[in-house]
C-alpha cells in the first residue's frame, strides 16, 4: 500500500467514526419499520432523502422500490450493493426500536445492510466533494432479495450493471463475532428454488377411504418420500436438501380434503446438480403420487444460482478487512445451504459477498437468520462501513 493510500485510508477511518452514531439511528428507524419485497416504499424515500441531503442524484428503480446512485466521475465504476427489504417474521426480540409492523421484522439483517451502504455513501460523497475519489462508485440499493427469483433481476434489467466492472456486498452473520469478516473464494452459498406441489381428489368420508383418494396420506407420502427419491436420482456429492415449510390440506378430523398443498425449498450446493434436480421434481411427484388416485400438478420456482466469490475481489475484501481492524479480523467461513440473489450479479461481472459479523460478546449461541430473535451487535455497522468504503477506495 502506498503512503497516499495509508493518508486516504487514515481520512476514511477519522469520517466513518464521526458518521457512525448517525448511521446507528438510521438502522434503529429501518428496524421499526420493516417492509416486505416490493413494498420498501418508506425505506426507498428514507435512503433517497438521505443521498439527496449528501449532494447526490439518486435514481430510483422502474419497479417503484429501490435506487441506483453513483459517487464521482470517470471510465470505470465498482459497485457496492445492500438489500433493503424484511421478512414475513414476528420481531421477537423486546428493544426501543422493536418493528411496528405485526408480523414482519428484519430477521435478516438488511436494516444493518442499508445502513452500512448508505453510511459508506456519505462518507464517499464527501470524499468525492473533496477530490478523494479515483473513480465512480455505484451504490445498488435493492429491493426483494427475499423474493425469488430476486430484485437483483430489476436492478440488471434497469441497467444497474452497465459499465460496472466489479461488484462488493456483505451479510450478517451472527455465527461470527462483531469486529470479524468471513471470507471464501468461490461458493459462498447455494442454488435454491421453491417447489409447490398441489394434490387434488374427489375428497370423502374418513370411514370410505377406499372408495376415494385418501388426499392427506398422498401428501404425507410425497412429503416423506420425496428428499429419499431426489437424493438417488442426484450424485451426493452435490449437496442437495430439499425441506418443506408448509403443507396445507383439510379442516375436519372426519373428512377426507379434495385438495392439498406441500411447499418448500431446494437447495444444492453444485449448479449442475442444482440444474437437474428441479427438472426432476414434476416427475418423481407424479411417481409418488400414482398409487393413491389423486392428481397432481407441480410448480418449480428456479431462484438463484450459488454466489460465485471472484478471487480477485476477495483480495481487495481481504486488504480493505485488515486496513479497517487488523489481520486478526479476517476469518474464513464456509459455503452454506442459503439462497442469496447477489449472485445474479457475479453472472455479469466478478465481484464478492463477504459475512459481516455481528454476534455480540459473551453470546454463545445467538438467534439464526430469517428467526424472531436474530438480533445484531451495532458495533458491526462502523466496520461494515468501513470495509464497503475502502473496498470502493482500493479497488
Amino acid at each position: 500500500m502506498t503512503i497516499s493510500q495509508q493518508v486516504l485510508l487514515s481520512d476514511l477511518q477519522t469520517r466513518v467514526a464521526a458518521a457512525q452514531e448517525e448511521i446507528v439511528a438510521v438502522r434503529r428507524d429501518l428496524h421499526a419499520h420493516p417492509e416486505l419485497g416490493w413494498h420498501e416504499v418508506r425505506t426507498t424515500e428514507l435512503i433517497r432523502k438521505r443521498l439527496v441531503a449528501a449532494g447526490l442524484s439518486p435514481e430510483v428503480l422502474p419497479t417503484g422500490t429501490g435506487l441506483i446512485c453513483d459517487i464521482g466521475s470517470g471510465d470505470t465504476c465498482v459497485a457496492l450493493r445492500a438489500d433493503i427489504d424484511a421478512l414475513p417474521v414476528p420481531d421477537g426480540v423486546d428493544s426501543p426500536f422493536r418493528s411496528t409492523q405485526e408480523g414482519v421484522a428484519h430477521a435478516c439483517g438488511h436494516d444493518v445492510h442499508t445502513a452500512v451502504l448508505l453510511g459508506a455513501a456519505m462518507v464517499l460523497a464527501r470524499m468525492a466533494a473533496d477530490g478523494l475519489l479515483k473513480h465512480r462508485v455505484r451504490l445498488i440499493f435493492q429491493p426483494a432479495e427475499e423474493v425469488m427469483p430476486g430484485g437483483a433481476l430489476g436492478v440488471i434489467a434497469a441497467g444497474g450493471m452497465d459499465g460496472v466492472r466489479r461488484i462488493y456486498g456483505l451479510h450478517c452473520d451472527p455465527r461470527l463475532p462483531v469486529g470479524q469478516v468471513g471470507l471464501r473464494v468461490g461458493a459462498l452459498t447455494a442454488g435454491a428454488d421453491r417447489i409447490l406441489v398441489r394434490l387434488a381428489g374427489a375428497g370423502g368420508h374418513t370411514s370410505r377411504p377406499h372408495l376415494t383418494g385418501d388426499l392427506v396420506y398422498a401428501l404425507a407420502t410425497l412429503v416423506t418420500e420425496m428428499p429419499a427419491a431426489l437424493s438417488r436420482r442426484v450424485d451426493p456429492r452435490a449437496g442437495m436438501s430439499l425441506v418443506w415449510g408448509r403443507i396445507t390440506a383439510g379442516s375436519a378430523a372426519n373428512a377426507i380434503p379434495a385438495r392439498g398443498e406441500a411447499e418448500g425449498t431446494l437447495r444444492c450446493l453444485d449448479v449442475n446438480a442444482w440444474k437437474l434436480a428441479g427438472d426432476l421434481i414434476p416427475t418423481l411427484a407424479g411417481q409418488l403420487i400414482a398409487p393413491y388416485g389423486v392428481e397432481v400438478s407441480t410448480e418449480v420456482t428456479h431462484g438463484v444460482p450459488p454466489v460465485m466469490n471472484d478471487a480477485d475481489a476477495i483480495g481487495v475484501l481481504k486488504r480493505a478487512v485488515e486496513l479497517s481492524a487488523g489481520p486478526d479480523a479476517v476469518a474464513s467461513t464456509d459455503q452454506s445451504l442459503g439462497g442469496e440473489d447477489f449472485a445474479w450479479y457475479l453472472e455479469h461481472v466478478p465481484g464478492a459477498m463477504a459475512r459481516l459479523g455481528v454476534r455480540a460478546p459473551g453470546v454463545e449461541n445467538a438467534a439464526d437468520l430469517h428467526t424472531p430473535g436474530f438480533t445484531v451487535d451495532e458495533d458491526a455497522i462502523g466496520l461494515g462501513m468501513m470495509v464497503l468504503a475502502s473496498c470502493a477506495l482500493l479497488d
